[in-house]
């Protein structure tokens, strides 16, 4: 697991105590908000090799489950506002990794959709990023406890 570069630490600091917080790791949510920095920063080092960030990544993900889908259904989804959602999806176009097709009697709506190379880049993206929980989270859980844990998540998410 990648860990952030440690920067010098000014003499005068080193000599202060340990800042602790204990206080903050009896809450759920800071947790999760530490957890998150640490997966997220990881991410963003195994995709970037293959072109990708984790806003692209999750963007062609979800056009490749659902082919034709919409840019508001995809902000949507992934509850983005649609104005940073034409960015992400300007980025994967450009790159011939998605396509905009015209919707018949729709002019203003464009169905998206993964290119042959888009769906072979995410097959190349999955694999890295299933590689990334491996390593993350299959050194302090089992199978068992990874499973608990997408379950308990994927219900709070839900129910929020």
């Amino acid at each position: 697991m990648a860990r952030p570069e440690k920067t010098a630490i000014p003499e005068t600091d080193r000599n202060a105590p340990a800042v602790g917080d204990e206080l903050l790791r009896q809450f759920i949510g800071y947790n999760m908000k530490r957890t998150f920095l640490v997966v997220r920063e990881d991410m963003h080092r195994v995709l970037e090799p293959l072109g990708l960030k984790v806003a692209t990544f999750s963007v062609l993900s979800v056009v490749v489950e659902n082919p034709d889908i919409s840019q508001s259904q995809l902000a949507q989804a992934l509850k983005l506002e649609r104005s940073g959602m034409v960015v992400l999806v300007d980025a994967l176009e450009n790159d011939d990794h998605i396509s905009r097709n015209r919707v018949p009697g729709d002019r203003r709506t464009y169905a998206l959709r993964a290119t042959p190379k888009g769906r072979r880049l995410w097959e190349k993206a999955r694999t890295v990023v299933e590689a990334h929980e491996e390593a993350l989270f299959g050194a302090v859980l089992n199978e068992e406890e990874r499973a608990l844990l997408l379950n308990l998540l994927q219900r709070v998410s839900h129910a929020l």
